[in-house]
């Protein structure tokens, strides 16, 4: 099939050439001149404009967004439903609110445009191994693009589904990235234990090893972690700074809408949060208490 992608950052790059690697032809735009290059060198079809990328498909137009959430995504839906036509396609493979995108979804679909939102999970490692997607819309504009979905997956039929209606696929991967803040918080502590008790001497990149096979606790976030302990078993030169792209805070927001206790992940969460913390003020108001109320010795900083 033929389809637009919009949005060449790293993910957005990979994926135009696992479709072009199967045969599908792809038109190529992004605001970086050198991204639309490097994927013209890989065989796509370069477009410097959205009115540019219209006319290179052919009806049904099927164009593949790519972009940051929020106003980014925002601002290209709404742009490209202005230019496509009833029977055309828009899809939002990034991570957008599932609030914004059953919205983003009505509107589109109202001018006659099918609108899919396609939860993408693989990173860096999609290329080679295939995305998850979990996929939103309705069953017509689904089967539509198929043949995309297959080919970006890991299998034809695996690592990818149509979930449910408009908004259902980025509820699916909010969920999903909650749990691994949960999965990544728990191997980090586990980790961490054991690195603090020294007169073991524990190889922590061996322990990882160990678990990868047989482990009830193995799993491809633990097989990245042993490669990460291989490389840099004392993690020098990371900051203890953890960033989060938002889809954690959605999830425990998700969580107290419904009435629902997620503690792991709310706390995984808050972890990240406390990484970030560069004055320590709530440590430092902590000691100061426990000096008023029972006396105890506060540890001075150091220049």
């Amino acid at each position: 099939m033929q389809i637009a992608m919009i949005g060449l950052g790293k993910m957005g790059a990979n994926m135009t050439v696992r479709l072009l690697n199967d045969g599908h032809r792809v038109v190529a735009y992004d605001l970086n001149e050198e991204a639309i290059a490097k994927a013209e060198e890989a065989g796509a079809v370069g477009a410097r404009t959205l009115d540019e990328v219209v006319e290179k498909l052919s009806k049904p137009r099927v164009t593949w967004v790519m972009v940051p959430a929020g106003a980014p995504t925002e601002q290209t839906v709404a742009a490209l439903s202005e230019r496509l036509e009833p029977g055309d396609i828009i899809i939002d493979g990034g991570n957008s609110n599932f609030h914004q995108t059953v919205r983003r979804g009505g509107e589109v679909e109202a001018k006659g445009i099918g609108f899919v939102d396609v939860g993408t999970s693989g990173g860096v490692w999609g290329l080679k191994e295939g995305y998850s997607m979990m996929v939103g819309g309705s069953d017509k504009s689904v089967e539509t693009i198929r043949p995309a979905l297959e080919t970006l997956a890991p299998g034809v039929d695996k690592g990818w589904g149509h979930v449910g209606p408009i908004g259902s696929g980025h509820y699916v991967k909010m969920v999903h990235n909650g749990i691994e803040y949960g999965m990544m918080q728990a191997y980090a502590e586990g980790f961490a234990l054991m690195k603090k008790r020294e007169e073991f001497e524990l190889d922590l990149h061996q322990v990882a090893e160990i678990w990868r096979y047989g482990s009830v606790v193995r799993s491809w976030l633990l097989d990245l972690t042993a490669e990460a302990l291989d490389e840099n078993p004392d993690l020098d030169g990371i900051a203890p700074y953890v960033t989060d792209s938002g889809e954690g805070r959605w999830t425990v927001q998700e969580a107290i809408d419904q009435d629902l206790s997620a503690p792991v992940i709310t706390l995984a969460l808050l972890q990240r949060l406390r990484s970030r913390e560069q004055e320590g003020y709530t440590e430092k108001l902590l000691s100061a208490m426990r000096n008023k109320f029972g006396g105890h010795s506060i540890k001075k900083e150091t220049a």
